[in-house]
Parts: C-alpha cells; sequence; structure tokens
C-alpha cells in the first residue's frame, strides 16, 4: 500500500510539473523575468542570459499541491509535514526575493547576505520551535552504528546550521543546466527510501513529492535549459532536504547523500581561503563544476559526471543507514 501512495505521488507532482511548465515558462518570458549572467563566470554561459528564471516556482507548486493532497487522503496531514512545507516554501519565498530583485531591480547581487541570512534564521528558528514541542529528540545518531549520544543545548544549533547550511549548498550546485535538478532527485530519493525504511511514511510522501517536482522540472530544465530554478528553487530545495534529516533523525547521514553539496560548498571555502592565504587560486573557477568547463568538459559531460557521483553518494547513505 505505502509502494502505490508514494508511486501516486511521485507521478502526480511530476504531472503538475510537467503539465504547468509549458504555461508558466513563456509568462516569465513575457514578465521578462530572465536570467542575468554574471561577467566574472565562464564566457560560454552569456549566451543563456535571457533565459527566463524563477522557475523553482514551478517546483514549489507542484511539490506542495501533491503533498497536501496526498498526505490529506491517505495519512492526515501531520506536524511534519507542515514542518517540512514551511521550510520548503519560507526559504523558496526568500529565493524569490533574491531573484526578484535581480531580475527587476537589476541589482545582479539580490538581497544583501544579511538580509537573507536574517530570513533562514527566522525560519529555521520557526522550525526548531515547533519541532521541540513534539518531544523531539536531541540525540544524534551516527551513521552505519547503533551509536547516538544526546548534543542537548548544542542541536538547536545543529539545526540551524543545517538549514542555513544546506540551503546555501545546494545554492551553489545550481550552475549547469539539469545540475541540481538532476543531483537533487537523486538526494531526495535516497531519503524517500530511508524515510520508508524506518516508517516516517508522511516523511516519505513528501520527498517522493519533491522527486516528481524536480524530475517534471528537468523536462525543461535539461540542457539546453528552456528555463532556469533560480534561487526561488535552489534555496527551497536545500531548506527541504536539510529539513527531511532532521525530522528523519538522520542528520550525519545528509552530509554522505548530499556529498556532491558538500564537494561544491568546500571547493568555494577551498578557493577563497587559498587565494586571501597565498593569493593563488586552487581551481580555475569555482564552484567545482566550473572548474570542469574551464578544463575542456562539455556542460553535459559534467552535469552527467555529477549525477554519478551523486547516486554513488546515495547508495553509501542508504547501505550505511540499511545494511549496515
Amino acid at each position: 500500500m505505502i509502494e502505490r501512495t508514494l508511486l501516486i505521488t511521485l507521478l502526480a507532482s511530476f504531472l503538475i510539473a510537467v503539465l504547468s511548465s509549458p504555461f508558466f515558462i513563456p509568462f516569465l518570458r513575457r514578465l521578462k523575468f530572465g536570467q542575468s549572467i554574471r561577467e566574472e563566470g565562464p564566457q560560454s554561459h552569456q549566451k543563456k542570459s535571457g533565459t527566463p528564471t524563477m522557475g523553482g516556482i514551478i517546483i514549489i507548486v507542484a511539490l506542495t499541491l501533491s503533498t497536501l493532497i496526498m498526505s490529506y487522503k491517505f495519512y492526515g496531514l501531520k506536524t511534519e509535514t507542515y514542518l517540512l512545507l514551511l521550510v520548503t516554501v519560507g526559504f523558496g519565498v526568500l529565493g524569490f526575493l533574491d531573484d526578484f530583485i535581480k531580475v527587476v531591480k537589476k541589482r545582479n547581487l539580490g538581497l544583501t547576505s544579511k538580509q537573507k541570512l536574517l530570513g533562514q534564521l527566522i525560519i529555521a528558528a520557526i522550525f526548531y520551535i515547533v519541532l521541540v514541542q513534539t518531544g523531539f529528540s536531541t540525540d544524534l545518531h551516527v551513521p552505519g552504528t547503533k551509536i547516538s549520544f544526546d548534543i542537548g543545548w548544542f542541536y538547536p544549533v545543529l539545526v540551524v546550521f543545517m538549514l542555513i547550511g544546506g540551503s546555501n549548498a545546494v545554492n551553489l550546485t545550481d550552475g549547469l543546466d539539469g545540475l541540481l535538478s538532476g543531483t537533487a532527485a537523486i538526494a531526495f530519493g535516497a531519503f524517500a527510501v530511508l524515510a520508508t525504511n524506518v516508517q516516517a511514511y508522511s516523511t516519505a510522501l513528501f520527498a517522493v513529492a519533491v522527486v516528481g517536482a524536480v524530475l517534471g522540472f528537468l523536462v525543461f530544465n535539461a540542457h539546453p535549459a528552456k528555463v532556469f530554478m533560480g534561487d526561488t528553487g535552489s534555496l527551497a530545495l536545500g531548506g527541504a532536504i536539510s529539513a527531511i534529516a532532521i525530522i528523519t533523525k538522520m542528520e550525519l547521514v545528509l552530509v554522505i547523500i548530499g556529498g556532491v553539496f558538500v564537494i561544491e560548498t568546500l571547493s568555494v571555502m577551498l578557493q577563497v581561503a587559498s587565494f586571501k592565504t597565498r593569493g593563488k587560486r586552487i581551481f580555475k573557477m569555482s564552484p567545482i563544476h566550473h572548474h570542469f568547463e574551464l578544463s575542456g568538459w562539455s556542460e553535459w559531460r559534467v552535469v552527467v559526471t555529477f549525477w554519478i557521483v551523486g547516486l554513488l553518494f546515495a547508495a553509501l547513505g542508504i547501505y550505511l543507514e540499511v545494511w549496515m
């Protein structure tokens, strides 16, 4: 029964995204919500300037509708569902404001870092306050073992760090056609498997709704992309996957399943640290997917390679949690 419910949710979310995109993309184009390409980015990306952005709205609408409808029909709307949607939609709104300022106000940096951080902190705080009211454990589990320990007062710090860090890490990964859509589908799919394994069915349903939404979006986001998700989608997806990891008590597993996002973030941190301390760059450009582009790889080759790496990380995460 659960497998059938998850499959129906996946298909419903996929169809909503696929069927709404042909109407929504021209609407974005008419509003002139086109992507502004950074001048310091790869020169080959300049031809993408003007491609409709804010397509993350398609993802958010698809996953929200399918989650609410299917949850209400099969499991009832539980606190976990509301919390997951709070983070996803909340971070999506922040991303939308960021995109809107970039596109409409013609400010390429969008929201300031302080404004974005403040918004993320408020959403993370609300998430934790509601979560703790349910008697949520502050234990931390070590993947692949039976070891867990209570980190007490540090747990809310970890929650805030995960939500903010996760959203920003996923945001950094959104730099090539289909890169984030594909890696996100794989990562959320892995968490759907793990949530089902621990009988967290409401969370599993949400996870497959996200998979369906991003796969539907990928139909139009694959190279050459007809639409970009923008910060609207990437911040929402980053917050969502972090929230899933927290609710399922798989906080450290996120580092494994989200290995591609971690690598992308580390590449930026190492690049900045190296340039500031030694005056030299480690990579030709960061995040690291641009390094491979500038090394002569085609965009499609980079994307597929990262999908494969993401699949390996997802398989490792599932193996450690299910079979170890």
